[in-house]
């Protein structure tokens, strides 16, 4: 204590009991300090509770990844790929860059998609996201503890107040100072809760609070309570089914996003693949453009060699010009296309647009008609057995006629069994702590009644919910019927696909046995630059339809078994299904 006057006696006894009084506000304090942790700590302890909750549901969703994790490298490593030593002719001027490019094989670029593909990355965030949501909620229905504590110092000035001996009765009185003294006061308090709904029990709520108020020249003693409040509704929410609910949907929202991102892990291999043979499709036609422009320039020699001989008109002559450089024209269209869907695909794997690399030709070589050997009835019974998406929809049918029986619940009145107990310490104990004693309570029990005179909001909701499960009804009854869709219509762009690849198959045998006849009529003089301008663009024509009746079918078969809900994504990216 700071006085003008001489008060040096008081200040030390200020000092002992300071020191006292201020132990329990350093206990608290370091405790809060204690509880801190790092930013890391926070950050390890949420992925432990997101996967945690992610594995646990893994199990009930068939397909979804076991190693699941959003843990990324922005490092792309593409050293152990193989590298083209060759410039292909057909890409022109094109063709040098492509030597040194690393070479990609369909299953390497699945694992690349997999590994780095922003997309991709996206929906694994969003399912790390709601396994996130689902731990905050289980903590929610747990023993909640909770703390805080303050302090503070502060002082005024007041005139000093001593005490004389009265001269008649001996009695002390005290005599006013014109002196000012510096009154100083130091107080503090802290409390610690829970918090704990149990489930079909109550809700439970317990706290410790302490406080005290200490001027340093004397004054009030310390004090602290323990309070625990329980409450029970019996009637409406009884069980707290309504607090609940939000647990309940939260863990079935989790198991429906692990499907969702199951089923789109397979639409993802089947977009990249499709995007594969897409570029190779396009790689394709640019092989079958240059070879055009060559035979168009071969048949362009040899007529101006003919023409100069006069056996070919100049009108043959010009005709066959025009089409060596309308082949020109197609090869150099051909090659722009065939680039920028490789970038594209870049781009979906996740890569840079300069990265040098370069499909797999063996990849469309390898293709054939695989045609499923499954009837379209049973297709159907198949994809609604196995469909997730299907499955979600009829689960949250099942929440919707739950959300009914609580909304109803809401409209009963409202009876709550509420019940307190509180310890208090002793306003006596001159002690530096001064703890609640169990001699020292009151408690209190009974019922809070609302009879709910009205209940225009409950009615509402209520009669909303009805409506929400009427939708979600039809819901489930539409989407059966569009996988019945689109299963049938898959089936019809499988059996398109093949009969495509079969005429394409035919068209291709004639066009070359057209080109063959033109060919000798010409060494003979009596070929027509028409007929040999049409025989050699059907022959283009009929081998890119071919290429791409192969690319279709392969691209309807993997859909069409992704429908029936039975592809299934093998480890990085690759697939199978029953009948491999």
């Amino acid at each position: 204590m700071k006085q003008l006057g001489n008060r040096f006696p008081i200040r030390l006894s200020a000092r002992v009991n300071l020191k006292n009084h201020l132990r329990p506000a350093g206990v608290l304090l370091l405790g809060l300090l204690l509880a801190g942790c790092t930013a890391k700590h926070y950050r390890r302890s949420a992925d432990k509770a997101a996967y945690a909750a992610i594995r646990e549901k893994t199990p009930q969703v068939p397909n979804m990844d076991p190693d699941f994790t959003i843990e990324q490298t922005n490092a792309v490593v593409l050293t152990g790929f193989p590298v083209c030593a060759e410039a292909p002719a057909f890409l022109g001027a094109d063709g040098e860059r492509e030597r040194g490019a690393r070479q990609l094989r369909l299953e390497d670029a699945l694992a690349l998609a997999v590994d780095h593909g922003r997309a991709y990355q996206n929906r694994k965030e969003q399912l790390y996201l709601s396994a996130l949501s689902l731990a905050l909620t289980r903590h929610n229905f747990t023993p909640l503890f909770s703390a805080q504590g303050s302090g503070t110092f502060s002082g005024q000035t007041e005139r000093a107040v001593r005490y004389e001996v009265d001269a008649v009765t001996g009695d002390l009185k005290p005599v006013t100072s014109d002196n000012l003294v510096e009154q100083q006061q130091v107080s503090g308090s802290g409390q610690l809760s829970a918090s704990w709904l149990i489930r079909d029990v109550g809700r439970l709520t317990t706290s410790f609070t302490t406080t005290f108020l200490h001027f340093l020249s004397g004054g009030q003693r310390p004090s602290s309570q323990l309070n625990a409040t329980f409450v029970r509704p019996l009637v409406r929410d009884a069980g707290y089914k309504q607090q609940m609910e939000a647990l309940t949907q939260a863990e079935r929202q989790l198991l429906y996003d692990l499907r969702d991102f199951t089923r789109y892990r397979r639409d993802f291999s089947v977009q990249v693949a499709t995007a594969y043979y897409g570029v190779l499709s396009d790689r394709d036609r640019v092989r079958n453009s240059f070879l055009n422009l060559q035979s168009s320039r071969k048949t362009a020699e040899q007529t101006r060699a003919l023409a100069a001989e006069g056996r070919r008109t100049q009108a043959d002559l010009g005709r066959l010009e025009q089409q060596e450089l309308s082949a020109e024209s197609a090869w150099i269209n051909a090659i722009r296309s065939y680039k920028q869907s490789l970038d594209n695909f870049k781009l979906q794997l996740g890569l840079t647009i300069d990265t040098n690399l370069v499909l797999d030709d063996a990849e469309l070589a390898a293709l054939h008609i695989q045609h499923p050997e499954i009837n379209v009835e049973d297709s159907i019974q198949v994809a609604l057995a196995g469909r997730l998406d299907y499955l979600n929809s009829q689960d949250q049918l099942q929440d919707a006629e739950r959300r009914v029986e609580l909304t109803r619940n809401l409209l009963r009145p409202r009876v709550d069994l509420t019940s307190s107990v509180t310890l208090r310490s002793d306003p006596n104990d001159v002690s530096g702590m001064a703890w609640p004693q169990p001699e020292r309570y009151s408690y209190s029990a009974g019922l809070d009644v609302d009879p709910g005179l009205d209940r225009t909001a409950e009615r509402n909701a209520y009669r909303s919910a009805l409506i929400a499960r009427d939708r979600a009804a039809r819901s489930v009854e539409q989407q059966a019927d569009e996988i019945r869709l689109q299963v049938r219509d898959g089936w019809r762009a499988l059996d398109q696909a093949k009969r495509s690849y079969e005429i394409s198959e035919v068209g291709v045998k004639l066009a070359e046995r057209r080109v063959e006849e033109q060919d000798l009529l010409a060494e003979l003089g009596r070929a027509r630059a028409q007929d040999q301008v049409d025989a050699q663009n059907d022959l283009v024509s009929s081998r890119n339809q071919r290429t791409q009746a192969l690319v279709a079918h392969t691209i309807a078969r993997l859909q069409f078994w992704n429908n029936l809900g039975i592809l299934y994504i093998k480890d990085r990216g690759q697939w199978e299904t029953h009948s491999q």
